[in-house]
């Protein structure tokens, strides 16, 4: 036994190497860890973020659309995300984030040793804890795709993201880190991304205005925006909520009655879920969109680091010349008319098969351009086949003026339902600045995409007139010089109309009447050539040929172009390009891109004002004379315009000025087989011009938008011709008979 002991006792020698063993063994595992952070600071178990990248981390951001106001119009998002300041946070989300999430967060660098180890330890004994602070999950938003599911890589991941929030806490204070975990956190919910988007989506509100209760369920989905949704789980989501109240509460953020009275409170969403279409002007923002790409790529616009600008990543801030309220009041006046429009159209029709004879194509023209057409051919199928599904009932959404119906129908009688509807446009813009007020392209973006403000191309009929007399006053003619207003041929062409105001007529009673004869007149005298080189000059960027049918207006054109068209002759004959964009910034504020409209003088000052006082006529007692009544707006003040119908009444225009505003409006179907049967219900003054006048009527009325109820001013430097016709001496001619004269002079020119 003594020898056994003896033998059992360590020498100093074996003292000397079990610690040296001990040190090496040690050594070896720091050396190992270093090794192991090391090669996760280079990267070899994935890619951490660069100075730069903390610096500027990247997230996508949703590009903002702002009306003059600075009013939110809509966005263009991948993600729905709107960053916010940390000034614009409720204090209840501050309190309730780090009460429940990290409560030790203004004491940590990033890492919270003691709760890591304490996660660790609840791991091994089978109570699995969150141990990752704020910052830790900052850094997991901001740097990495997905929280992995093995657990080898997100041991990995988790190393990665310790390191990265030691660093985040070295670039940022613990203000920004808050602000920003806010702004990138995700909701798991229709595109919701961020604080201020989930504020929005279920409580219709900003994040500074969030109530405790409402503060606590945002929170709270952050430990499972699925499994704790007040929308899929309530009962888990209110059970979620009380929780982060009573962490509030014990933190001493508020007081246990505060959070006792929040907890009786129950869930009240109001949900307001974003999608591409919803606000105002959503036609304006599609069409506003692609002309910023062709905008930036034909400026080279791109970002410092070369790349080109995505709107849906971004961030921009796009400010608009488009007024919200206008923008309303144009939307407003054109459900007002169209729902009522709409009705007399489905009566016309409700005996009779619109798409007989030659309209039996528009049915198979409009299934080969559906996407269901496309997915189909995509697919393989047969012609057979997909007439086959396209006669086959599915479930789908239909519009009504009413809201939308959830219904059981076959594609086929989808797209008779849908070419039955009446398609309008609407355009406001002021003649001076160029800006542009109000924009509706369509009827329901939802179900009808297609803008026609901008996009869409239709017959102007009479509409055009002006552009011919326009071409004569700039030439010398007196707005009372008088022209046959009877049935003539020229060359090939016989143009058809009727008769009102007199044969011959003054050029002023020929607009104000709209007579077809006395402008086929008057174009040839002046040249088709000219007339067509000045709509052009005016801004028409369709094709205007040298016939004279244009001046009867025998070619298409956008609402967009007509307006601007239209706002040279208030603007003393200067065209200016109708603006969309003002300027452009970045998502740090720098400015990207200021919009510099072209400007062109089309015809001269006086010319402009005559023509003018021509559109007040039509107005004044001619084709647009019911704009003076109540059931058309009721407007007293001064103003002019212009009617226009096209054949068959498949197009009505009507083109409204006064000295401050000029306004487009287009009706038609989509295919100008389906049509009005009558002139009177189909015509101009009938389909397009109440809407001019309902909007202008609550344009007026609105006491904060200043427009101007004076009359057109007179252009620098006077007149130097008379334009009223009465003060013209009567010319007895040879037979006895008096006749009216062209001038007093008996000369074209008037005075």
């Amino acid at each position: 036994m003594k020898r056994e002991s003896k033998q059992s006792k360590l020498t100093e020698e074996d003292v000397k190497r079990y610690t040296k063993r001990l040190w090496q063994v040690f050594l070896v595992i720091v050396g190992l860890a270093c090794l192991f952070i090391l090669s996760i600071r280079i990267g070899v178990f994935g890619k951490l973020p660069s100075f730069q990248e903390l610096e500027n981390p990247k997230s996508n951001l949703a590009s903002e659309v702002l009306s003059e106001e600075l009013e939110v119009l809509g966005t263009y998002y991948k993600h729905n995300r709107s960053n916010v300041k940390y000034s614009e946070l409720s204090p209840y989300l501050i309190q309730a984030l780090i009460s429940t999430e990290d409560k030790r967060f203004y004491e940590h660098s990033g890492i919270d040793y003691s709760r890591t180890l304490t996660s660790v330890l609840h791991t091994l004994t089978g109570s699995k804890q969150g141990g990752s602070t704020i910052t830790q999950q900052l850094a997991l938003n901001l740097f990495s795709e997905r929280r992995e599911r093995s657990s080898i890589k997100r041991m990995m991941q988790k190393f990665q993201e310790w390191l990265t929030a030691v660093r985040l806490e070295r670039s940022y204070t613990k203000e920004e880190i808050i602000t920003m975990y806010f702004n990138t956190v995700d909701y798991g919910y229709k595109n919701t991304y961020g604080i201020k988007s989930a504020a929005r989506t279920f409580f219709n509100t900003t994040p500074d205005q969030l109530k405790p209760e409402e503060a606590a369920i945002l929170v709270g989905m952050l430990k499972g925006t699925y499994l704790y949704s007040p929308i899929k789980f309530p009962d888990n989501a209110l059970s979620r909520r009380n929780t982060v109240l009573n962490n509030m509460a014990s933190q001493s953020y508020i007081t246990q009655a505060q959070a006792d009275a929040a907890k009786a409170t129950p869930i009240n969403l109001k949900l307001r879920i974003s999608n591409y279409g919803e606000g105002l002007a959503p036609y304006f923002r599609a069409v506003l969109k692609e002309e910023i790409k062709k905008e930036f790529q034909r400026l080279s616009i791109t970002k410092p680091d070369g790349t080109p600008y995505d709107l849906d990543k971004d961030g921009l801030k796009i400010y608009t010349p488009i007024n919200y309220a206008m923008q309303q009041y144009a939307e407003e006046a054109q459900k007002e008319w169209m729902t009522k429009l709409q009705r007399d159209f489905d009566r016309q029709y409700k005996n009779s098969d619109p798409f007989r004879g030659d309209n039996a194509k528009l049915l198979i023209s409009g299934m080969k351009r559906s996407d269901r057409y496309r997915a189909l051919k995509d697919a393989d199928y047969s012609e057979e086949d997909i007439k086959k599904a396209f006669n086959t009932k599915v479930s789908m959404t239909l519009f009504t003026y009413k809201g939308n119906v959830d219904t059981v129908m076959t594609p086929m009688d989808s797209i008779r339902y849908n070419k039955l509807f009446l398609r309008n446009a609407v355009m406001s813009m002021e003649p001076k600045t160029g800006h542009i007020k109000a924009w509706v392209g369509g009827i329901n973006f939802e179900h009808f995409k297609y803008d026609h403000v901008k996009l869409g191309q239709r017959q102007v009929g009479s509409t055009a007139k002006p552009f011919t007399y326009a071409v004569a006053i700039d030439n010398g003619y007196s707005p009372c010089f008088t022209v046959p207003n009877h049935m003539q041929t020229y060359g090939n062409w016989t143009p058809r109309g009727t008769v009102q105001g007199g044969d011959p007529i003054t050029l002023k009673n020929a607009l104000k009447y709209s007579q077809n004869f006395a402008s086929a007149y008057v174009i040839n005298e002046v040249g088709a050539s000219n007339v067509a080189a000045l709509t052009k000059k005016m801004g028409i960027t369709s094709e205007v040929p040298n016939y004279p049918s244009i001046a009867l207006g025998a070619y298409e054109a956008s609402v967009y172009d007509m307006v601007g068209a239209y706002s040279a002759f208030v603007n003393f004959g200067t065209w200016i390009e109708p603006t969309m964009i003002l300027r452009i910034e970045d998502k740090n504020g720098t400015p990207i891109y200021e919009k510099a409209p072209k400007v062109v003088k089309a015809i001269n000052s006086e010319s402009a004002y005559i023509m003018v006082n021509m559109l007040k006529g039509v107005v004044d007692g001619g084709t647009a004379s019911r704009l003076r009544r109540a059931e058309y707006g009721g407007l007293t003040y001064p103003m002019g315009g212009k009617t226009g119908t096209t054949n068959d009444n498949s197009d009505a225009w009507f083109i409204g000025i006064t000295p401050e505003l000029v306004t487009g409006v287009w009706t038609g179907a989509e295919d100008r087989g389906i049509r009005f049967h009558s002139m009177a219900s189909g015509q101009g003054a009938a389909a397009a011009l109440p809407i001019f006048g309902l909007y202008m009527k609550r344009v007026y009325n609105d006491k904060k938008l200043h427009y101007s109820k004076e009359d057109f001013p007179q252009p620098p430097g006077g007149l130097t011709r008379e334009m009223d016709c009465g003060k013209y001496v009567p010319f007895n001619g040879s037979g006895g008979a008096e006749d009216e004269s062209n001038s007093l002079n008996d000369d074209r020119l008037g005075f």
